[in-house]
């Protein structure tokens, strides 16, 4: 028989989602959601079937309450997703509907198995040429498609840049006008990300299809280098160099280097004056010029990655609706560290337990005793067997996965150089403690009365009875993610359930909303409260540093 938990489990973690809590919802309009692919300052979005068994995945975003109760809001989200529908292209996910049931603001739009760029280049490593003219002819087929719908993205950037094993995909275009229009986001008067923003939009506020080829132009950068050309961060130094200056000299080398016909097509589109920027259509007829006409396969490691998040959707999509149910997470979330307190008894009984025990194998080892005669020696022999267990109570620094992690280094831990982003997403595999019980504990192998000429005296064998101690709630209660992948202020997903989950099981707090899979500054103020308590450096970053003492047992 078929263990539908186990199945779904597996296969909800190969799509990239992360299991439900107990308080997320349990139906949004004709949609039944089986796991959280991620949350932002606007909302939540949700993997989910229809409720019907109907075909195909969808991603459903609910807003947030405090902007969903607006009409104003609602009425503007909807008509922007309106302008969604009437983009029909494969480059961008089809819009499947919208609704407000229940205090719940929701759009819906086809589930593309696949990475984020900026996902993509963390774990998967920087883009091949070969993958960023690829990028830069379905990205030039998506724009051309947006431009075709009179619609203006405004926000394109890695993180709104999808990649499937069918292609490239455009993502939470139109949106942008609904949330500057209620001012939920915004930059001064601007709404978008700084560092992918187009000039004419910090200096004027015009907004047209040129301005997202610059964008286009900054996130393609970004795939080649890992950078993006005019700096990271959201403050108005960056918001000036973008407006006023020109692209960073040694990220621009680094890409000429590479290839020089793409750096060139790149600055072109990274132009100040938006009349001497390439077109969208130009740009695939630049792609298909340089010989990348054709869609060239996906490098590994990321094409492996693609094809386990396929598989996933492929095994969600066959079990049955009703069945979804079962695999999602029983436990309440986790608001702050009150010990269960069904842990208390078992630890008032264990005295009582041991003493027991201990008197049992005391008289039968007295028995012995009085029956051989042994000689001095035997008192003081420590008993041996196979049956003993050793283990190094020191954890390894990827907790339990296979795969190698990252030498843990203070460089290592303080920014994400390219070996650790390099590194692919820990796989999931059943856990195993951390932390193991001390290497002088071992199981009874003398007081059965066989297999030993000697026998123990009754101190030794009720040492050795004494029960292991119990795996640490922070480590057999949370199991999102078991690698060591930097993750830091402004991430969401996964990774940050697990940090959060094991943070509050140690007694720190993440704030209010408790695991919510949003790294804030509470969840920061936590990493940083923890790291200065294990003597780690206190950046608020956890890398595989802070991950190996989040996973020990002390």
């Amino acid at each position: 028989m078929t263990d539908i938990p186990a199945v779904g489990d597996t296969a909800l973690r190969q799509t990239g989602a992360a299991p439900l809590l107990p308080a997320d919802p349990r139906r949004i309009g004709p949609y039944v959601p089986l796991g959280l692919l991620g949350s932002g300052g606007m909302g939540r979005v949700y993997l989910a079937r229809r409720a019907d068994d109907g075909p195909g995945l969808a991603a459903v975003k609910v807003i947030r309450p405090e902007y969903a109760e607006g009409p104003d809001f609602r009425r503007r989200f909807e008509r922007e997703a309106a302008v969604h529908g009437r983009v029909r292209t494969p480059r961008a996910p089809h819009l499947l509907g919208t609704g407000f049931d229940d205090t719940l603001l929701w759009m819906a739009s086809e589930y593309l198995p696949g990475l984020s760029l900026t996902e993509a280049v963390r774990e998967c490593g920087l883009m091949e040429p070969a993958g960023v003219w690829r990028l830069v002819a379905e990205l030039g087929e998506a724009l051309s498609a947006l431009a075709a719908a009179g619609v203006v993205h405004r926000d394109l950037k890695p993180s709104n840049v999808i990649l499937s094993p069918r292609g490239t995909h455009v993502i939470d275009f139109g949106i942008s006008h609904a949330v500057d229009s209620s001012a939920i986001t915004t930059t001064g008067n601007r709404v978008g990300t700084p560092a992918y923003m187009a000039p004419e939009y910090l200096r004027e506020g015009r907004c047209d299809a040129a301005s997202d080829v610059f964008s286009l132009g900054c996130t393609l950068v970004y795939a080649a280098t890992g950078h993006a050309p005019f700096g990271d961060g959201t403050g108005v130094d960056v918001m000036h160099r973008v407006a006023f200056e020109a692209p960073d000299a040694e990220v621009m080398a680094e890409l000429t280097e590479t290839d020089p016909a793409l750096a060139g097509l790149l600055a072109a589109c990274l132009a100040k004056d938006p009349a001497g920027r390439p077109g969208p259509r130009q740009l695939t007829d630049a792609a298909t010029a340089a010989g990348h006409g054709r869609a060239s396969n996906w490098q590994e490691p990321l094409a492996g990655r693609l094809r386990d998040r396929q598989q996933g959707c492929a095994v969600l999509e066959g079990l049955p609706v009703r069945q979804t149910g079962l695999f999602r997470t029983p436990t309440e979330p986790v608001l702050s560290p009150v010990p269960a307190p069904a842990a208390a008894e078992p630890k008032r009984r264990r005295p009582y337990l041991v003493g027991v025990a201990g008197i049992a194998v005391g008289a039968v080892a007295v028995g012995a005793f009085l029956l051989t005669r042994p000689g001095p020696d035997s008192q003081t022999a420590a008993p041996t067997g196979s049956s003993s267990v050793t283990a190094s109570a020191t954890p390894a620094p990827s907790g339990p996965s296979a795969s190698a992690s990252p030498s843990l280094t203070p460089e290592g831990e303080k920014k994400k150089d390219k070996s650790e982003d390099q590194q692919p997403a820990a796989e999931e595999s059943s856990r195993e403690p951390d932390s193991t019980p001390s290497p002088t504990a071992t199981r009874d192998s003398g007081s059965t009365g066989g297999g030993s000429d000697t026998a123990p005296t009754p101190t030794t064998t009720v040492t050795k009875t004494a029960p292991a101690p119990a795996t640490p709630a922070w480590i057999s209660g949370c199991t999102y993610y078991s690698g060591t992948a930097l993750t830091d202020y402004g991430d969401t997903g996964q990774r940050v359930v697990q940090v959060q989950c094991m943070l509050t099981k140690r007694g720190y707090s993440v704030g209010g909303s408790g695991v919510d899979g949003e790294f804030g500054k509470d969840t920061q103020s936590a990493v940083k409260q923890f790291q200065s308590a294990k003597g780690l450096e206190v950046d608020g970053q956890v890398g595989p540093n802070t991950w190996a003492a989040l996973r020990s047992s002390t």
